[in-house]
């Protein structure tokens, strides 16, 4: 299993891997080299009924393209192959897998009863002729078949790497059509990986910053439906919809639910001035966090709930600063060159993402909590708007290219600024939010 790790996280920037021979992790630190990919397996998954042989290809065939979208697999083809996997309990010929340099094998067993579908799965360490963990099985409708491979490429993941997977959550985001200067925005939501797409709201008024739940089962978002920008909450479940209550005369925008879901911090403008404000969302309660005649937006929970980062101009130009949620004056983090916005706290506590703005180019970078230890992952004309993947280890956001026919899309990044890649969606996307895990 060391000889997996080792080959996977060549490279990898500072990632706890699980050390088979010892109860404690082994932390691995690597800042330079090229990641090799860990070459893997992954016959067509078996049917164990008739009616179960479509959704076994197509099983396998998601498990092996959620893997290798990660950048730290590679999937040896099947006209490599010299075992051929026919049942799912036969016992694993090591030596053949071996032969082709599969230190990986992904084997699994599917059955369908109606509209229920099952699927079986193992995962085998070659080099050590050893299954990793126990089988497992998801049950759930053939509707749901893609779901269910997510969910086993989740636990494939994590078995390998040790750390969580990411492959069963959704991301919500602002479609986009229409020419730049008359573009038509809705809110969709999506599989992390641009499947499924399912529109939310129509395209007759700009939506803006949609932002999920702790829970994956609301979406906050801004709109200009009234004329004036204010907050949405929406149920994705049953798409149903209520505006925050907010003062009139008051421009409010840039939500967040906090950790607990109990509340949301959000941008107020009354007056020419802009502060952060805490709405207890049962309630409609909100209590002023700022007061300055600067303006501050884009604020973000720590996930303890005990701190907000946000962005503030307040020093002359927009860069970050953190504050207790209890209130108090806010700390100044970003120190380099530059503008600095879109604040976004890793779910695991450990890095901030943002924007950055430097000498005519926008970046997507990543810095500790105290600010330090700054890295840009990406370049571009117009980078914006990062968000997290439910592990902290992967960050989609919004890349727009130049001109009168510039188009928003998609894009994901891992925190070692490799493996960037466009994420599919069936027209312009921008404003990407994404869900925790799935339940």
């Amino acid at each position: 299993m060391m000889k997996l790790l080792t080959s996977i996280f060549l490279g990898a920037a500072l990632l706890a891997v699980p050390a088979v021979a010892q109860n404690k992790p082994l932390r691995i630190e690597i800042t330079e080299g090229v990641i090799e990919p860990l070459p893997f397996a992954a016959p067509d998954f078996v049917p164990d009924t008739p009616a179960a042989a479509q959704y076994a290809t197509q099983l396998s065939r998601v498990v092996a393209a959620d893997l290798t979208g990660t950048g730290l697999f590679r999937e040896i083809p099947a006209n490599a192959y010299i075992s051929q996997v026919s049942s799912f309990d036969a016992p694993i010929q090591y030596a053949d897998w071996k032969a082709i340099n599969a230190q990986a094998l992904v084997t699994g067993g599917v059955s369908v009863s109606g509209n229920t579908l099952t699927v079986r799965f193992r995962v085998w360490d070659v080099f050590s002729d050893t299954e990793l963990g126990n089988g497992l099985q998801f049950t759930g409708t053939v509707d749901g078949w893609r779901r269910m491979a997510h969910k086993v490429a989740d636990q494939v993941y994590s078995r390998i790497t040790g750390e969580g997977g990411y492959f069963d959550s959704r991301v919500v985001f602002v479609s986009e059509s229409g020419p730049k200067n008359e573009r038509r925005k809705r809110l969709a939501i999506m599989d992390y990986d641009g499947a499924n797409v399912q529109y939310l709201t129509d395209s007759s008024s700009i939506v803006l910053a949609p932002r999920f739940s702790p829970a994956g089962d609301r979406v906050l978002y801004t709109s200009y439906e009234s004329g004036v920008p204010r907050i949405y909450v929406l149920d994705v479940g049953a798409v149903q919809r209520n505006v925050l209550p907010t003062q009139e005369g008051t421009m409010s925008f840039a939500p967040r639910f906090s950790p607990d879901g109990r509340n949301v911090v959000y941008s107020l403008a009354r007056g020419g001035n802009t502060d952060l404000y805490l709405m207890d969302i049962n309630s409609g309660q909100s209590r002023q966090l700022t007061n300055a005649p600067s303006i501050e937006t884009a604020p973000s929970f720590s996930p303890d709930g005990s701190q907000i980062v946000f962005e503030s101009d307040r020093s002359g130009t927009p860069q970050l600063y953190l504050m207790p949620v209890t209130g108090g004056e806010p700390r100044k983090i970003s120190s380099g060159k530059g503008r600095y916005g879109t604040p976004v706290w890793s779910p695991r506590g450990d890095l901030i993402a943002f924007t950055k703005q430097s000498q005519g180019r926008f970046h997507i970078g990543v810095m500790r909590t105290d600010g330090s230890e700054e890295r840009l992952l990406t370049a571009s004309f117009l980078d914006e708007g990062p968000t997290w993947a439910p592990n902290g280890r992967v960050i989609m956001f919004t890349r727009e290219t130049q001109g009168a026919q510039g188009r928003a899309t998609l894009y994901s990044v891992d925190i070692s600024g490799r493996n960037l890649r466009p994420v599919r969606t069936p027209d312009g996307a921008s404003d990407p939010a994404w869900s925790p895990l799935q339940k």
